[in-house]
């Protein structure tokens, strides 16, 4: 390596070279400049940083934290470059810039390295177009199958995932593609290797095989028939009446985000690859339904589905037959038997010595965060009595939780929660958190943020225990990263409306030990 100099944190290399790997038969590495932007702690490529030069021009690193540049209009100049990122932060020079100067030429190389402010590291990003757009153009072996576009997928809403039969199934909300604006609103679908088996790393990749229609794009995984979208939550493989395991769902035909136009449950069809009705269910019991991301737990002799929303409030018997009949969910909850939440005005359950009794009643309402909050406000019950009522560690502040997901952590020796805050301080659904508790009911106190993001939403993340590391002390999750919700804003070139995995330390000192009482 040659004509080397350095700027800060940053090295520039002025030989054609590739970075590393393999380049493909048709690639020109050299008419490129190429820059590589890695977290500073790890080494590693980082997702989503813009590069953007004086004049506006804005560049997003790739899945590999790279930027192939082949302006003319740069080219045989030196060019300043701000580099931003939300959660990561590049030093400022004395004028309070944040960036660095380049001479562009092509051929030549440069690594950035940047400070990571979040907690959570960002991996990569799972769908969409372009993944890996920039290794590809520098002549760099990508590490997954389809690093260009996959399946004609541009954009994927919120995920579901489960291992089944020896696989993992992946289902996304509404999916758009690059031939038309109006992409697929009935439920996309992929499967994967598990890791175990031969699949990526899950600190590499996800290699997707879509389930696909005639001209190659992701096809409906759900198609029911009827006005609007239909969605899909609640995911579980459950047995079925004659014992043998089957993949469940709650689907929703929705108008929109304002109404519920149908909803009830679904079984996966394996030999057709869809989800076909099995029960419609009575849209005037709203909670009576398998939503949200459920797990296990086992109460004396019996197995049940705890449905996250990102709280448990809900759960039936874990068979086919409990989750197919509305009467049979039971809601964890204050209020009275058989009473119905009304605002300002709902009776709660005390014991003879006056404590009040939480606890699984069918027939009653669930009390979420919020209503918890209003009884609260109302003098109903007493702070030391609520179960949701979690703060920052940092300022004591009170967070709404969204949602997210729940599972027990080897590693933690606790039921830890990822999960989106409402009304954030930098964006309304960007900021994640970490939380944990003793029980899956919680209660839930304190919690630390992990990832955020400045105008922009992160919602519905959903954390993958099947790809827990070294005792569950390393976590990975993923959201959508959308502008939907945050107001004016421009989106961010492929990444708009994708998902992006993120990687949690729960050794890190920043997570302090422990955040909740054993259990």
């Amino acid at each position: 390596m040659t004509g080397e100099w350095r700027l800060g944190l940053c090295t520039v290399w002025t030989v054609a070279a590739g970075l590393s790997g393999l380049a493909p038969a048709d690639a020109q590495p050299a008419r490129y400049f190429g820059i590589q932007v890695t977290d500073d702690q790890t080494r590693r490529g980082v997702p989503l940083v813009e590069l953007r030069t004086v004049d506006g021009t804005s560049y997003f690193t790739d899945s590999n934290g790279i930027v192939a540049l082949d302006d003319p209009v740069l080219m045989g100049h030196r060019v300043f470059l701000f580099v931003t990122s939300p959660g990561y932060e590049y030093p400022k020079d004395g004028f309070g810039y944040a960036g660095v100067a380049f001479g562009v030429r092509p051929g030549g190389r440069a690594e950035v390295a940047v400070k990571r402010l979040n907690i959570a590291e960002r991996l990569y990003r799972v769908t969409g177009a372009g993944i890996y757009r920039d290794t590809v153009l520098l002549g760099r072996q990508a590490p997954i199958e389809e690093p260009l576009l996959n399946a004609q997928v541009a954009g994927q809403d919120s995920v579901l995932a489960l291992p089944w039969r020896g696989r993992i199934y992946w289902f996304f909300g509404d999916t758009s593609r690059p031939a038309y604006p109006l992409g697929l609103f009935h439920t996309s679908g992929a499967t994967s290797t598990l890791p175990g088996n031969g699949g990526l790393a899950p600190s590499v990749g996800i290699d997707l095989t879509y389930f696909v229609d005639e001209t190659g794009f992701s096809r409906a995984m759900c198609p029911l028939p009827g006005e609007g979208p239909v969605w899909l939550d609640g995911l579980a493989a459950v047995p079925g009446d004659g014992g043998e395991e089957q993949l469940v769902a709650h689907y929703s035909r929705v108008r929109g985000l304002e109404a519920t136009l149908e909803h009830g449950l679904a079984v996966f069809d394996e030999a057709a690859a869809v989800f076909r009705k099995h029960t419609q269910f009575d849209l005037s019991m709203t909670w009576q339904a398998p939503r949200g991301h459920p797990f296990r737990f086992r109460e004396a002799d019996t197995e049940y589905l705890l449905f996250a929303t990102p709280f448990v409030h809900t759960r039936a018997r874990a068979n086919l037959a409990s989750l197919a009949d509305q009467t049979s969910y039971e809601s964890y909850t204050c209020l009275m038997p058989g009473t119905r939440y009304e605002k300002g005005s709902a009776e709660v359950e005390r014991g003879p010595d006056g404590k009040l009794v939480w606890g699984w009643k069918r027939a009653t309402d669930p009390v979420t965060q919020q209503q918890e909050r209003e009884l609260l406000d109302a003098g109903t019950i007493h702070p030391d009595e609520a179960v949701y009522q979690v703060c920052d560690l940092d300022t004591g502040k009170p967070i709404l939780m969204h949602a997210g997901s729940i599972a027990w952590n080897d590693f933690r020796r606790k039921w830890i929660m990822i999960a989106v805050q409402s009304f954030g301080e930098t964006s309304f659904l960007g900021e994640v958190w970490f939380t944990e508790a003793g029980s899956p009911m919680g209660p839930w106190r304190w919690a630390k943020r992990i990832v955020t993001h400045n105008r922009y939403s992160f919602y519905n993340p959903l954390h993958h225990p099947f790809f827990d590391q070294d005792g569950g002390r390393l976590i990975y999750f993923q959201g959508t990263y959308s502008r939907t919700f945050e107001g004016d804003v421009p989106p961010t070139p492929r990444y708009d409306y994708n998902q992006m995995m993120y990687r949690l330390d729960l050794s890190d000192p920043r997570l302090p030990q422990p955040l909740a009482p054993a259990p």
